[in-house]
């Protein structure tokens, strides 16, 4: 997995790259913001003021009784305080609860729309090397991390940080020596809190969220493929697959959840030490008759008060050391690049003719110069409405040639036009809008063959969706299926044959009516029944288009216009199916014959069975 593979990054990265990515989502909701972090920050100073009034309501009490006006107009005052500040502090935390409502909701919903976006526009390599289970996982963990983060920060930390600084100020100015031992014992607290949770947890933390992402990705492949696994009766070998990646993940985790655990005991044990400092300093005052004895309950309510607070940071830095991991990958997901990207400005794509050109064409798989290049300086021409067939042995660069066509891959050097344009500064959208293609093994979405057919047009009509069907040999098998147009395919087309599959994607191509067509490899894994139907159904396509098929049967390309042999990167041969067949120890015409050989085999081997 490459998930795996990363150069891990160390907590003080991963956490100022997660709180950049969460700040930049906060900046787009300033006002939502800010009328959270007020409504903490008033909640967190009537916490302040109230042990206060506390010691004032006691000292009332102890000194005049209820017959000194004096000591009864105190204690009333300090009541309603007491009662105002109670009741503020509750109405100021339901307005930062129903805000951070609709700021996280808000930003769940950019986030996960934002993810959706950039993952679809990933370069094909990124797809071809990633685990759409993992992929799920990262954004769908991200996203709730982001919920336990908002929380975390808003209406937990902040208002623990305004109760720690206020409750030191309180103290200091009655008592300058409380307030060290406030202040400093608070600081010593945040410090060793942070500081494991940052450099002991959090690593721990992120390697667990590792093993959780490829068991994600391990479940998905399993599932996926959950034919093949039938077809060989795997099911025991892949559920013991699955159980050494669920073992991993469960070590890792279980090593979290040991450190988490440990690091709140050491807060438990400064939690005791701070407890013992303030309880001694508070009854040395007292003894010395610097302390009332209402002076005495502010400082121990205060305490309480503080301790409950001190707590809970422990317990939100380690919320807050968990959803930055959790966010991790979501984060490194918005930050990787997309592999192939519009520049700015880009003008969509005009095709009228589909004149294909390549010109002193240079391609190298990856990012190294010194890497071989598969293509190199290829001038090509492939006229407006020409068919034209890519042939050649596995691995000769057909499969590539029409990807480069398509823009999922951008060329080391010269450039690739359509109508004169260049592909590399239009819109890709817009360049695959126009181009149709037929692939080996087509998918399908799990929806309705109509929504399938659609696909390509979604305004289509159902009478335009039925031509398309028909034009494409598909219509009479749907018709045949108890709900028609409206029955579902299953996950990626698995309820249909490989001829009803292929059928259908003809179908969607008719339907989009693209100026330039491509076959890649449609009908080498079909019976002859449906490749004759499936041949039929793309010379009707083909009609008017500019095509390029991509073949392993030669008997697909032998009616084309012109055929390209392709061989390690360059065009060995060209010309006409008659032409090339001809050619005394050509590569096509030593390719005819192997084919023709192996199918004379196939039949003398069916007659002998018969």
């Amino acid at each position: 997995m490459t998930e795996l593979n990363n150069k891990p990054e160390s907590g003080g990265q991963t956490f100022r790259k997660v709180l950049g990515f969460t700040f930049r989502h906060w900046a787009r909701q300033p006002v939502r913001v800010t009328a959270v972090a007020l409504a903490s920050l008033l909640g967190a100073l009537a916490d302040v003021l109230t042990p206060h009034y506390a010691g004032q309501l006691v000292d009332a009490l102890t000194h005049g009784g209820a017959a000194s006006s004096a000591a009864w107009h105190a204690a009333v005052v300090a009541f309603w305080a007491l009662t105002a500040l109670g009741l503020g502090g509750t109405i100021m935390r339901q307005a930062a609860y129903r805000n951070i409502i609709t700021l996280t909701l808000r930003m769940m919903s950019e986030i996960a729309t934002q993810a959706f976006h950039r993952v679809q526009r990933f370069s094909t390599d990124w797809h071809a090397n990633s685990f759409a289970g993992s992929t799920v996982r990262k954004i769908t963990r991200g996203m709730w991390a982001l919920d336990l983060l908002n929380d975390t920060l808003l209406v937990a930390l902040f208002p623990s940080l305004v109760m720690l600084v206020g409750s030191t100020i309180l103290l200091s100015v009655q008592w300058h020596v409380m307030g060290l031992v406030v202040g400093l014992g608070s600081a010593v607290y945040l410090a060793i809190t942070v500081s494991l949770s940052l450099f002991y947890v959090a690593p721990s933390a992120r390697l667990a969220n590792q093993w959780d992402t490829k068991m994600g990705g391990a479940l998905a492949d399993a599932i996926s493929c959950n034919a093949v696994v039938k077809a060989f009766g795997a099911e025991t070998r892949e559920e013991a697959r699955l159980a050494r990646v669920v073992t991993k993940w469960s070590s890792r985790t279980r090593r979290t959840w040991q450190r988490g655990t440990l690091n709140g005991g050491v807060q438990g044990a400064l939690l005791v030490g701070m407890q013992a400092a303030i309880l001694g300093a508070a009854l040395l005052l007292w003894a010395r008759g610097l302390a009332s004895v209402g002076d005495i309950t502010f400082a121990l309510t205060l305490f309480f008060l503080l301790k409950g607070y001190l707590r809970d940071v422990g317990m939100h830095v380690r919320n807050l050391q968990r959803s930055v991991n959790d966010m991790e990958e979501l984060v490194a997901l918005d930050a990787a690049p997309l592999g192939i990207e519009d520049q700015r400005d880009a003008p969509p794509i005009v095709i009228d003719q589909g004149d294909i050109r390549f010109e002193n064409m240079t391609f190298r798989y990856g990012d190294h110069a010194d890497a071989r290049a598969l293509y190199e300086n290829l001038t090509l021409r492939i006229a407006p409405g020409e068919r034209v067939g890519l042939v050649g042995h596995s691995g000769s660069g057909k499969t590539t040639l029409i990807k480069l066509i398509q823009r999922l891959y951008d060329v080391s050097g010269g450039r690739i036009t359509i109508d004169g344009q260049d592909i590399a500064r239009v819109q890709q959208a817009s360049l695959r809008s126009q181009i149709a293609i037929v692939q080996q093994e087509p998918v399908l979405f799990h929806r309705s063959l109509a929504e399938n057919i659609a696909y390509a047009r979604p305004g289509a009509t159902h009478a335009e969706i039925e031509r398309a069907a028909k034009l494409a040999s598909a219509h009479d098998f749907i018709t045949a299926l108890p709900h028609g147009y409206d029955t579902l395919v299953g996950e990626r087309g698995v309820k249909l044959s490989g001829g009803e599959r292929q059928r259908v994607a003809i179908a969607r191509a008719f339907l989009a009516n693209a100026p330039i067509l491509i076959f890649d490899e449609a009908t080498s894994s079909l019976d002859s029944e449906s490749e004759v139907l499936i041949q039929q159904a793309m010379e009707r396509l083909m009609e008017g288009r500019t095509t390029v098929v991509v073949a392993h049967r030669l008997s697909t390309v032998r009616a084309l216009d012109r055929l390209l042999v392709l061989e390690r990167g360059r065009v060995a041969e060209e010309g006409t199916h008659d032409a090339l067949v001809r050619r005394e120890n050509g590569l096509y015409r030593r390719l005819f014959e192997r084919q023709a050989l192996e199918l004379t085999k196939g039949l003398a081997d069916d007659v002998i069975l018969r």
